[in-house]
């Protein structure tokens, strides 16, 4: 992603902020930062576990502004598109105390301990808005919620409609923070992604990979374990890679050596199918929030395609340098944007309740995709079945009362004989 259009030189960042783990996160060689000036890497304590997206962007805004003043053009390179969009759109709110002038400080982890729908119940009495578009299983936006209305008094769907109101801002979020934005993707072919990210995984076998989780595991995680209070949700120990090898890191020399191997053998294969989730992920939110985002406020994305790498120089260098090229003079570049279709109409917060799966599902696309999905259309014929079963007992039984009324209403051949001799 390019920032303004002053000079051609530039400083490129990462998000890549918690030291160690540097082959697992992927991060920028030496030789590659030696190259160009980086930031944002390896400056997070590993054992830090409430940096939040927030803090990442309130530093990184700062050194956009200051590469700007010095002439210079920023260039984000992601990674996790949810910390990107914190940079382009306002999009995040702002809790602490520092910045609120308030000096009440919830703690969200701890809020995170309890029962799912505790905490959604006490969503819904404080801010019911928000609550219908979370589900309960979410713990993490709930309690985010949750912070902001006990930090503020005022609710985060509250927040939310304030950004949204600002010139500029959109369903989505508030406006864009800096002028003159454009975005280049850089996709592939699925079946070459895969095959490319599987060997991804070998190269990092290969560079070492072992040898810096059983390190990390050490210096870090085995106390926490041995007291059962590792955590998997929060900082560096959420990243890919670390908690997939859980089990055999925990176990290693302490179980045969077949045991040992079939262990980390699943978590190599946990590791590719995890890797490859994500990058299905990061692209549905390219498409979702950047391509198909609804509002004034959306910068051109620029598709390069990056499936042959032999051709890598015209099919990827040289248009990225001519789209960039024509933003730092002012033109319109040869390429066109990628576009996509819009449905303004959708709501992709909306709450529904599928009673016959007993679940939660939020967004107008996720409930369409529900009721489509084997699992919602074997519980409908499997009601149905229940529903013909109970039509033909209650049937059933409606025959058998009939029949049994059938010679009470006839009478006794007595009874009728006496009623004719009598005229009646």
């Amino acid at each position: 992603m390019v920032f303004g259009s002053q000079l051609t030189s530039g400083i490129v960042f990462g998000e890549q902020v918690y030291e160690g783990l540097d082959i697992i996160t992927n991060k920028v060689s030496a030789q590659e930062q030696r190259m160009c000036q980086h930031h944002m890497i390896s400056f997070v304590d590993p054992l830090v576990t409430n940096y939040t997206v927030v803090d990442f962007r309130n530093k990184a805004t700062a050194l956009i502004e200051d590469i700007f003043a010095r002439d210079k053009i920023p260039i984000v390179v992601g990674g996790t598109n949810y910390y990107i969009e914190s940079l382009l759109w306002k999009v995040l709110v702002n809790t602490k105390p520092q910045e609120m002038g308030t000096k009440k400080v919830t703690d969200r982890k701890e809020l995170e301990k309890e029962d799912g729908h505790v905490l959604h119940k006490r969503l819904s009495q404080v801010d019911p808005e928000m609550a219908a578009k979370l589900h309960p299983h979410d713990k993490r936006k709930v309690a985010r919620s949750l912070q902001v209305f006990e930090e503020t008094g005022i609710s985060h769907s509250e927040f939310l409609h304030r950004q949204h109101a600002e010139e500029g801002g959109g369903p989505l979020g508030g406006p864009l923070k800096f002028p003159n934005l454009c975005i280049l993707w850089l996709h592939a072919d699925q079946t070459v992604l895969d095959e490319r990210l599987d060997k991804r995984v070998d190269d990092m076998l290969a560079a070492g990979l072992l040898d810096e989780l059983r390190d990390f595991h050490r210096r870090y995680n085995q106390k926490k374990v041995a007291e059962n209070s590792q955590d998997y949700q929060h900082g560096i120990f959420q990243s890919i890679g670390f908690k997939e090898f859980h089990e055999y890191l925990v176990t290693e020399g302490k179980c045969t050596p077949e045991t040992s191997n079939q262990l980390l053998k699943k978590g190599i294969e946990s590791l590719k199918q995890v890797t490859k989730r994500y990058a299905r992920k990061q692209n549905r939110w390219v498409k979702n929030r950047f391509l198909s985002r609804p509002g004034p406020s959306v910068p051109p994305v620029y598709g390069l395609e990056v499936s042959d790498v032999s051709k890598w120089e015209e099919s990827v260098l040289e248009p990225a340098l001519e789209i960039v090229q024509s933003f730092i003079q002012g033109r319109k570049p040869a390429a066109a944007p990628v576009k996509m279709p819009c449905n303004e109409m959708e709501n992709k917060r909306s709450y529904h309740m599928c009673d016959l799966c007993d679940r939660i599902i939020i967004g107008d696309r996720e409930w369409a995709a529900h009721i489509k999905s084997k699992s919602h259309l074997h519980q409908l014929r499997k009601r149905r079945r229940l529903d013909l079963d109970a039509l033909a007992t209650i049937e059933s039984q409606s025959i058998s009362a009939d029949c049994d009324k059938e010679p009470e209403e006839k009478g006794s051949p007595g009874q009728n004989e006496k009623e004719l001799k009598s005229g009646v």
